[in-house]
């Protein structure tokens, strides 16, 4: 499990000197293996009595997952599950991380298909039934650019403004995709 406070995008490592304070936002990363699969999911929650925006940073960025998941499909392409997700970041006056995607996963925890969070539209590796992957999007309010911290797995904004991310694992079935997690 990795937790992420505030301007942490991922890769949080819980500390009991991080303590979460009022107001703050926090992503929850869990990871799971289950007879040899792999699980992996994520949401981000408000402490407190959150800033006006902050709340809209995390319901934005739910609202880009959910996107770029309505987006698969037999047929589709990694590109309009990218493309989903940045309208809803554009509407709302967010980034989107480009540093980190979702992956393929299965037998092991990170496997191909890379899955960018930003796209075109009917570009990208043609979606197939049976494909399972995540789609975990990294939305900020300043700069989408990071950098890796000291510790070489915590992952921060540049410029510190806050991060929120949310994650699902899907299949895709005959019919569009199905939440695993």
């Amino acid at each position: 499990m990795c937790t992420s406070r505030n301007e942490v995008v991922c890769h949080g490592v819980p500390r009991a000197d991080v303590v979460l304070a009022d107001g703050d936002i926090v992503n929850v990363d869990v990871t799971t293996e289950l007879d040899g699969f792999h699980g992996d999911t994520s949401a981000t929650f408000c402490i407190g009595a959150a800033s006006e925006e902050a709340q809209r940073l995390v319901t934005t960025t739910r609202a880009a997952r959910d996107a770029g998941i309505a987006a698969v499909r037999p047929g589709a392409r990694l590109g309009d599950i990218g493309a989903a997700i940045v309208e809803v970041a554009r509407r709302g006056g967010y980034g989107v991380v480009t540093d980190f995607g979702g992956h393929g996963i299965g037998r092991h925890m990170h496997e191909a298909p890379h899955v960018p969070h930003v796209g075109r539209a009917g570009t990208g590796l043609r979606l197939r039934e049976g494909m399972v992957f995540t789609i975990e999007p990294m939305l900020t309010i300043g700069t989408p650019e990071v950098e890796v911290l000291k510790d070489g797995w915590t992952v921060v904004t540049v410029d510190r403004k806050w991060s929120a991310q949310f994650e699902h694992t899907v299949c895709v079935t005959a019919d569009g995709a199905r939440v695993l997690t």
